[in-house]
């Protein structure tokens, strides 16, 4: 095992304490949920730099896995999955808002986190592969995450209407952070001009305070 020489991150005893990278679109999913759910101020961010082929030592004294964004709890749980983290966050406050308590609401918020969620695992894995030495890149692989990438835009686009009337949820939160990160990432592709209503339904989505406040960043 390899470790990165950054020290340990040091948590906030009794504080809510993330784990993060401003560039990381699943981080960027659970800070989105933070700020719709008035909780972005309560939580301590400790920025850690994670990669695949190496692990970070400080993340790896609360989550063995080697991956952000990783929750400590008030009470020192640590909490790896960002669904997981959205909800838990949800769960502690005020007005929880997030995750619909009616089974058909609840069902289909899961099924658009599911998309928004296996959107984004893939570009990632996709970013990775393409920034190998062109001689170790798998044409075919990226092949095939660029047609899973456009089936999976494509049945977004056929569902806008569906995004558009439903309350906010976790769902349309995985969505918008997925399109963001083909924005940030991806922006060779034109994303939009193959599915025009899901580019402008995300425009407008893009525009909410939550968004706004975690645009991803470069340096």
């Amino acid at each position: 095992m390899t470790l990165s020489a950054t020290p340990a991150p040091s948590p906030l005893p009794g504080r809510l304490n993330l784990f993060w990278s401003p560039r990381s679109p699943f981080v960027r999913r659970v800070m989105v949920a933070a700020h719709e759910l008035g909780l972005a101020q309560d939580i301590h961010r400790i920025d850690t730099a994670v990669a695949m082929t190496g692990c970070h030592a400080g993340l790896m004294q609360v989550n063995p896995l080697n991956k952000i964004p990783t929750l400590i709890t008030e009470d020192g749980a640590a909490l790896f999955d960002t669904m997981l983290i959205c909800e838990y966050l949800d769960s502690v406050a005020a007005v929880p808002s997030l995750f619909p308590p009616a089974r058909a609401a609840r069902l289909q918020s899961m099924r658009w986190h599911a998309l928004g969620h296996g959107l984004t695992d893939l570009l990632v894995l996709w970013r990775n592969e393409r920034n190998r030495p062109p001689a170790k890149q798998s044409g075919e692989v990226m092949r095939a995450w660029d047609s899973k990438a456009s089936a999976t835009l494509g049945q977004l686009q056929s569902e806008v209407a569906a995004l558009q009337a439903a309350p906010l949820s976790i769902g349309q939160i995985a969505v918008a952070c997925a399109l963001g990160y083909l924005d940030f990432r991806f922006e060779q592709m034109r994303w939009r001009d193959s599915v025009p209503a899901l580019g402008a339904w995300f425009d407008g989505f893009n525009q909410r305070a939550s968004m706004q406040a975690t645009l991803p960043a470069l340096a």
